[in-house]
């Protein structure tokens, strides 16, 4: 329980630290660029190469993007501070002895559905605003305002996981009911 809360505090605290980076001085990210990976030259050993990607370092981020890369750490913030939530809830009812509550069945079915929900969307903003910047900057050697097709890389994880966690609520629901025909048998 005191590891959850720690853990709670500091990765809050280094994603506001993080959001208000965003809207003060230089901010160094990764973009993606085009979806045709570009080819590097020169390389030794006929070795060939390619990069998807770039880091770049923007003085200022203009407001559209700056606001959805702070909207999608947030959102992802959420969705661990879920996690980090279940996992406090749950050492404290195992603590208990008392695991099987009303209370258990709708925290662990409304940490999966923020997780599942904030952890995606969170994920769709963030790879949104990446893609913006890159336009914004012509990384992909075409001039701002020309769009191509949207490139990012998506963790299924927090949709599987807070997809699992509410079917556990599901059957800590039935775990419930199981406990309460026990109790009145005895």
């Amino acid at each position: 329980m005191i590891t959850s809360s720690a853990v709670a505090v500091l990765t809050t605290g280094l994603t506001v630290a993080g959001i208000i980076g965003y809207f003060r001085g230089p901010v160094t990210l990764e973009l993606p660029i085009a979806s045709t990976q570009r080819a590097v030259s020169g390389l030794e050993l006929e070795s060939t190469g390619h990069f998807s990607s770039l880091v770049a370092t923007i003085p200022d981020l203009p407001a559209g993007p700056g606001e959805l890369l702070a909207w999608g750490a947030a959102l992802n913030q959420a969705g661990l501070l879920a996690v980090l939530t279940l996992v406090f809830v749950l050492a404290y009812r195992l603590r208990s002895a008392i695991l099987f509550t009303p209370g258990s069945v709708w925290i662990v079915g409304a940490c999966g559905a923020v997780l599942a929900l904030a952890g995606t969307v969170g994920q769709v903003l963030d790879a949104g605003a990446r893609n913006r910047l890159a336009e914004m900057i012509a990384a992909n050697g075409r001039p701002p305002g020309e769009s191509f097709a949207f490139t990012a890389e998506f963790d299924l994880w927090p949709l599987g996981v807070g997809l699992i966690l509410v079917l556990v609520a599901g059957v800590f629901q039935y775990g419930r009911r199981l406990q309460t025909d026990t109790d009145g048998l005895v």
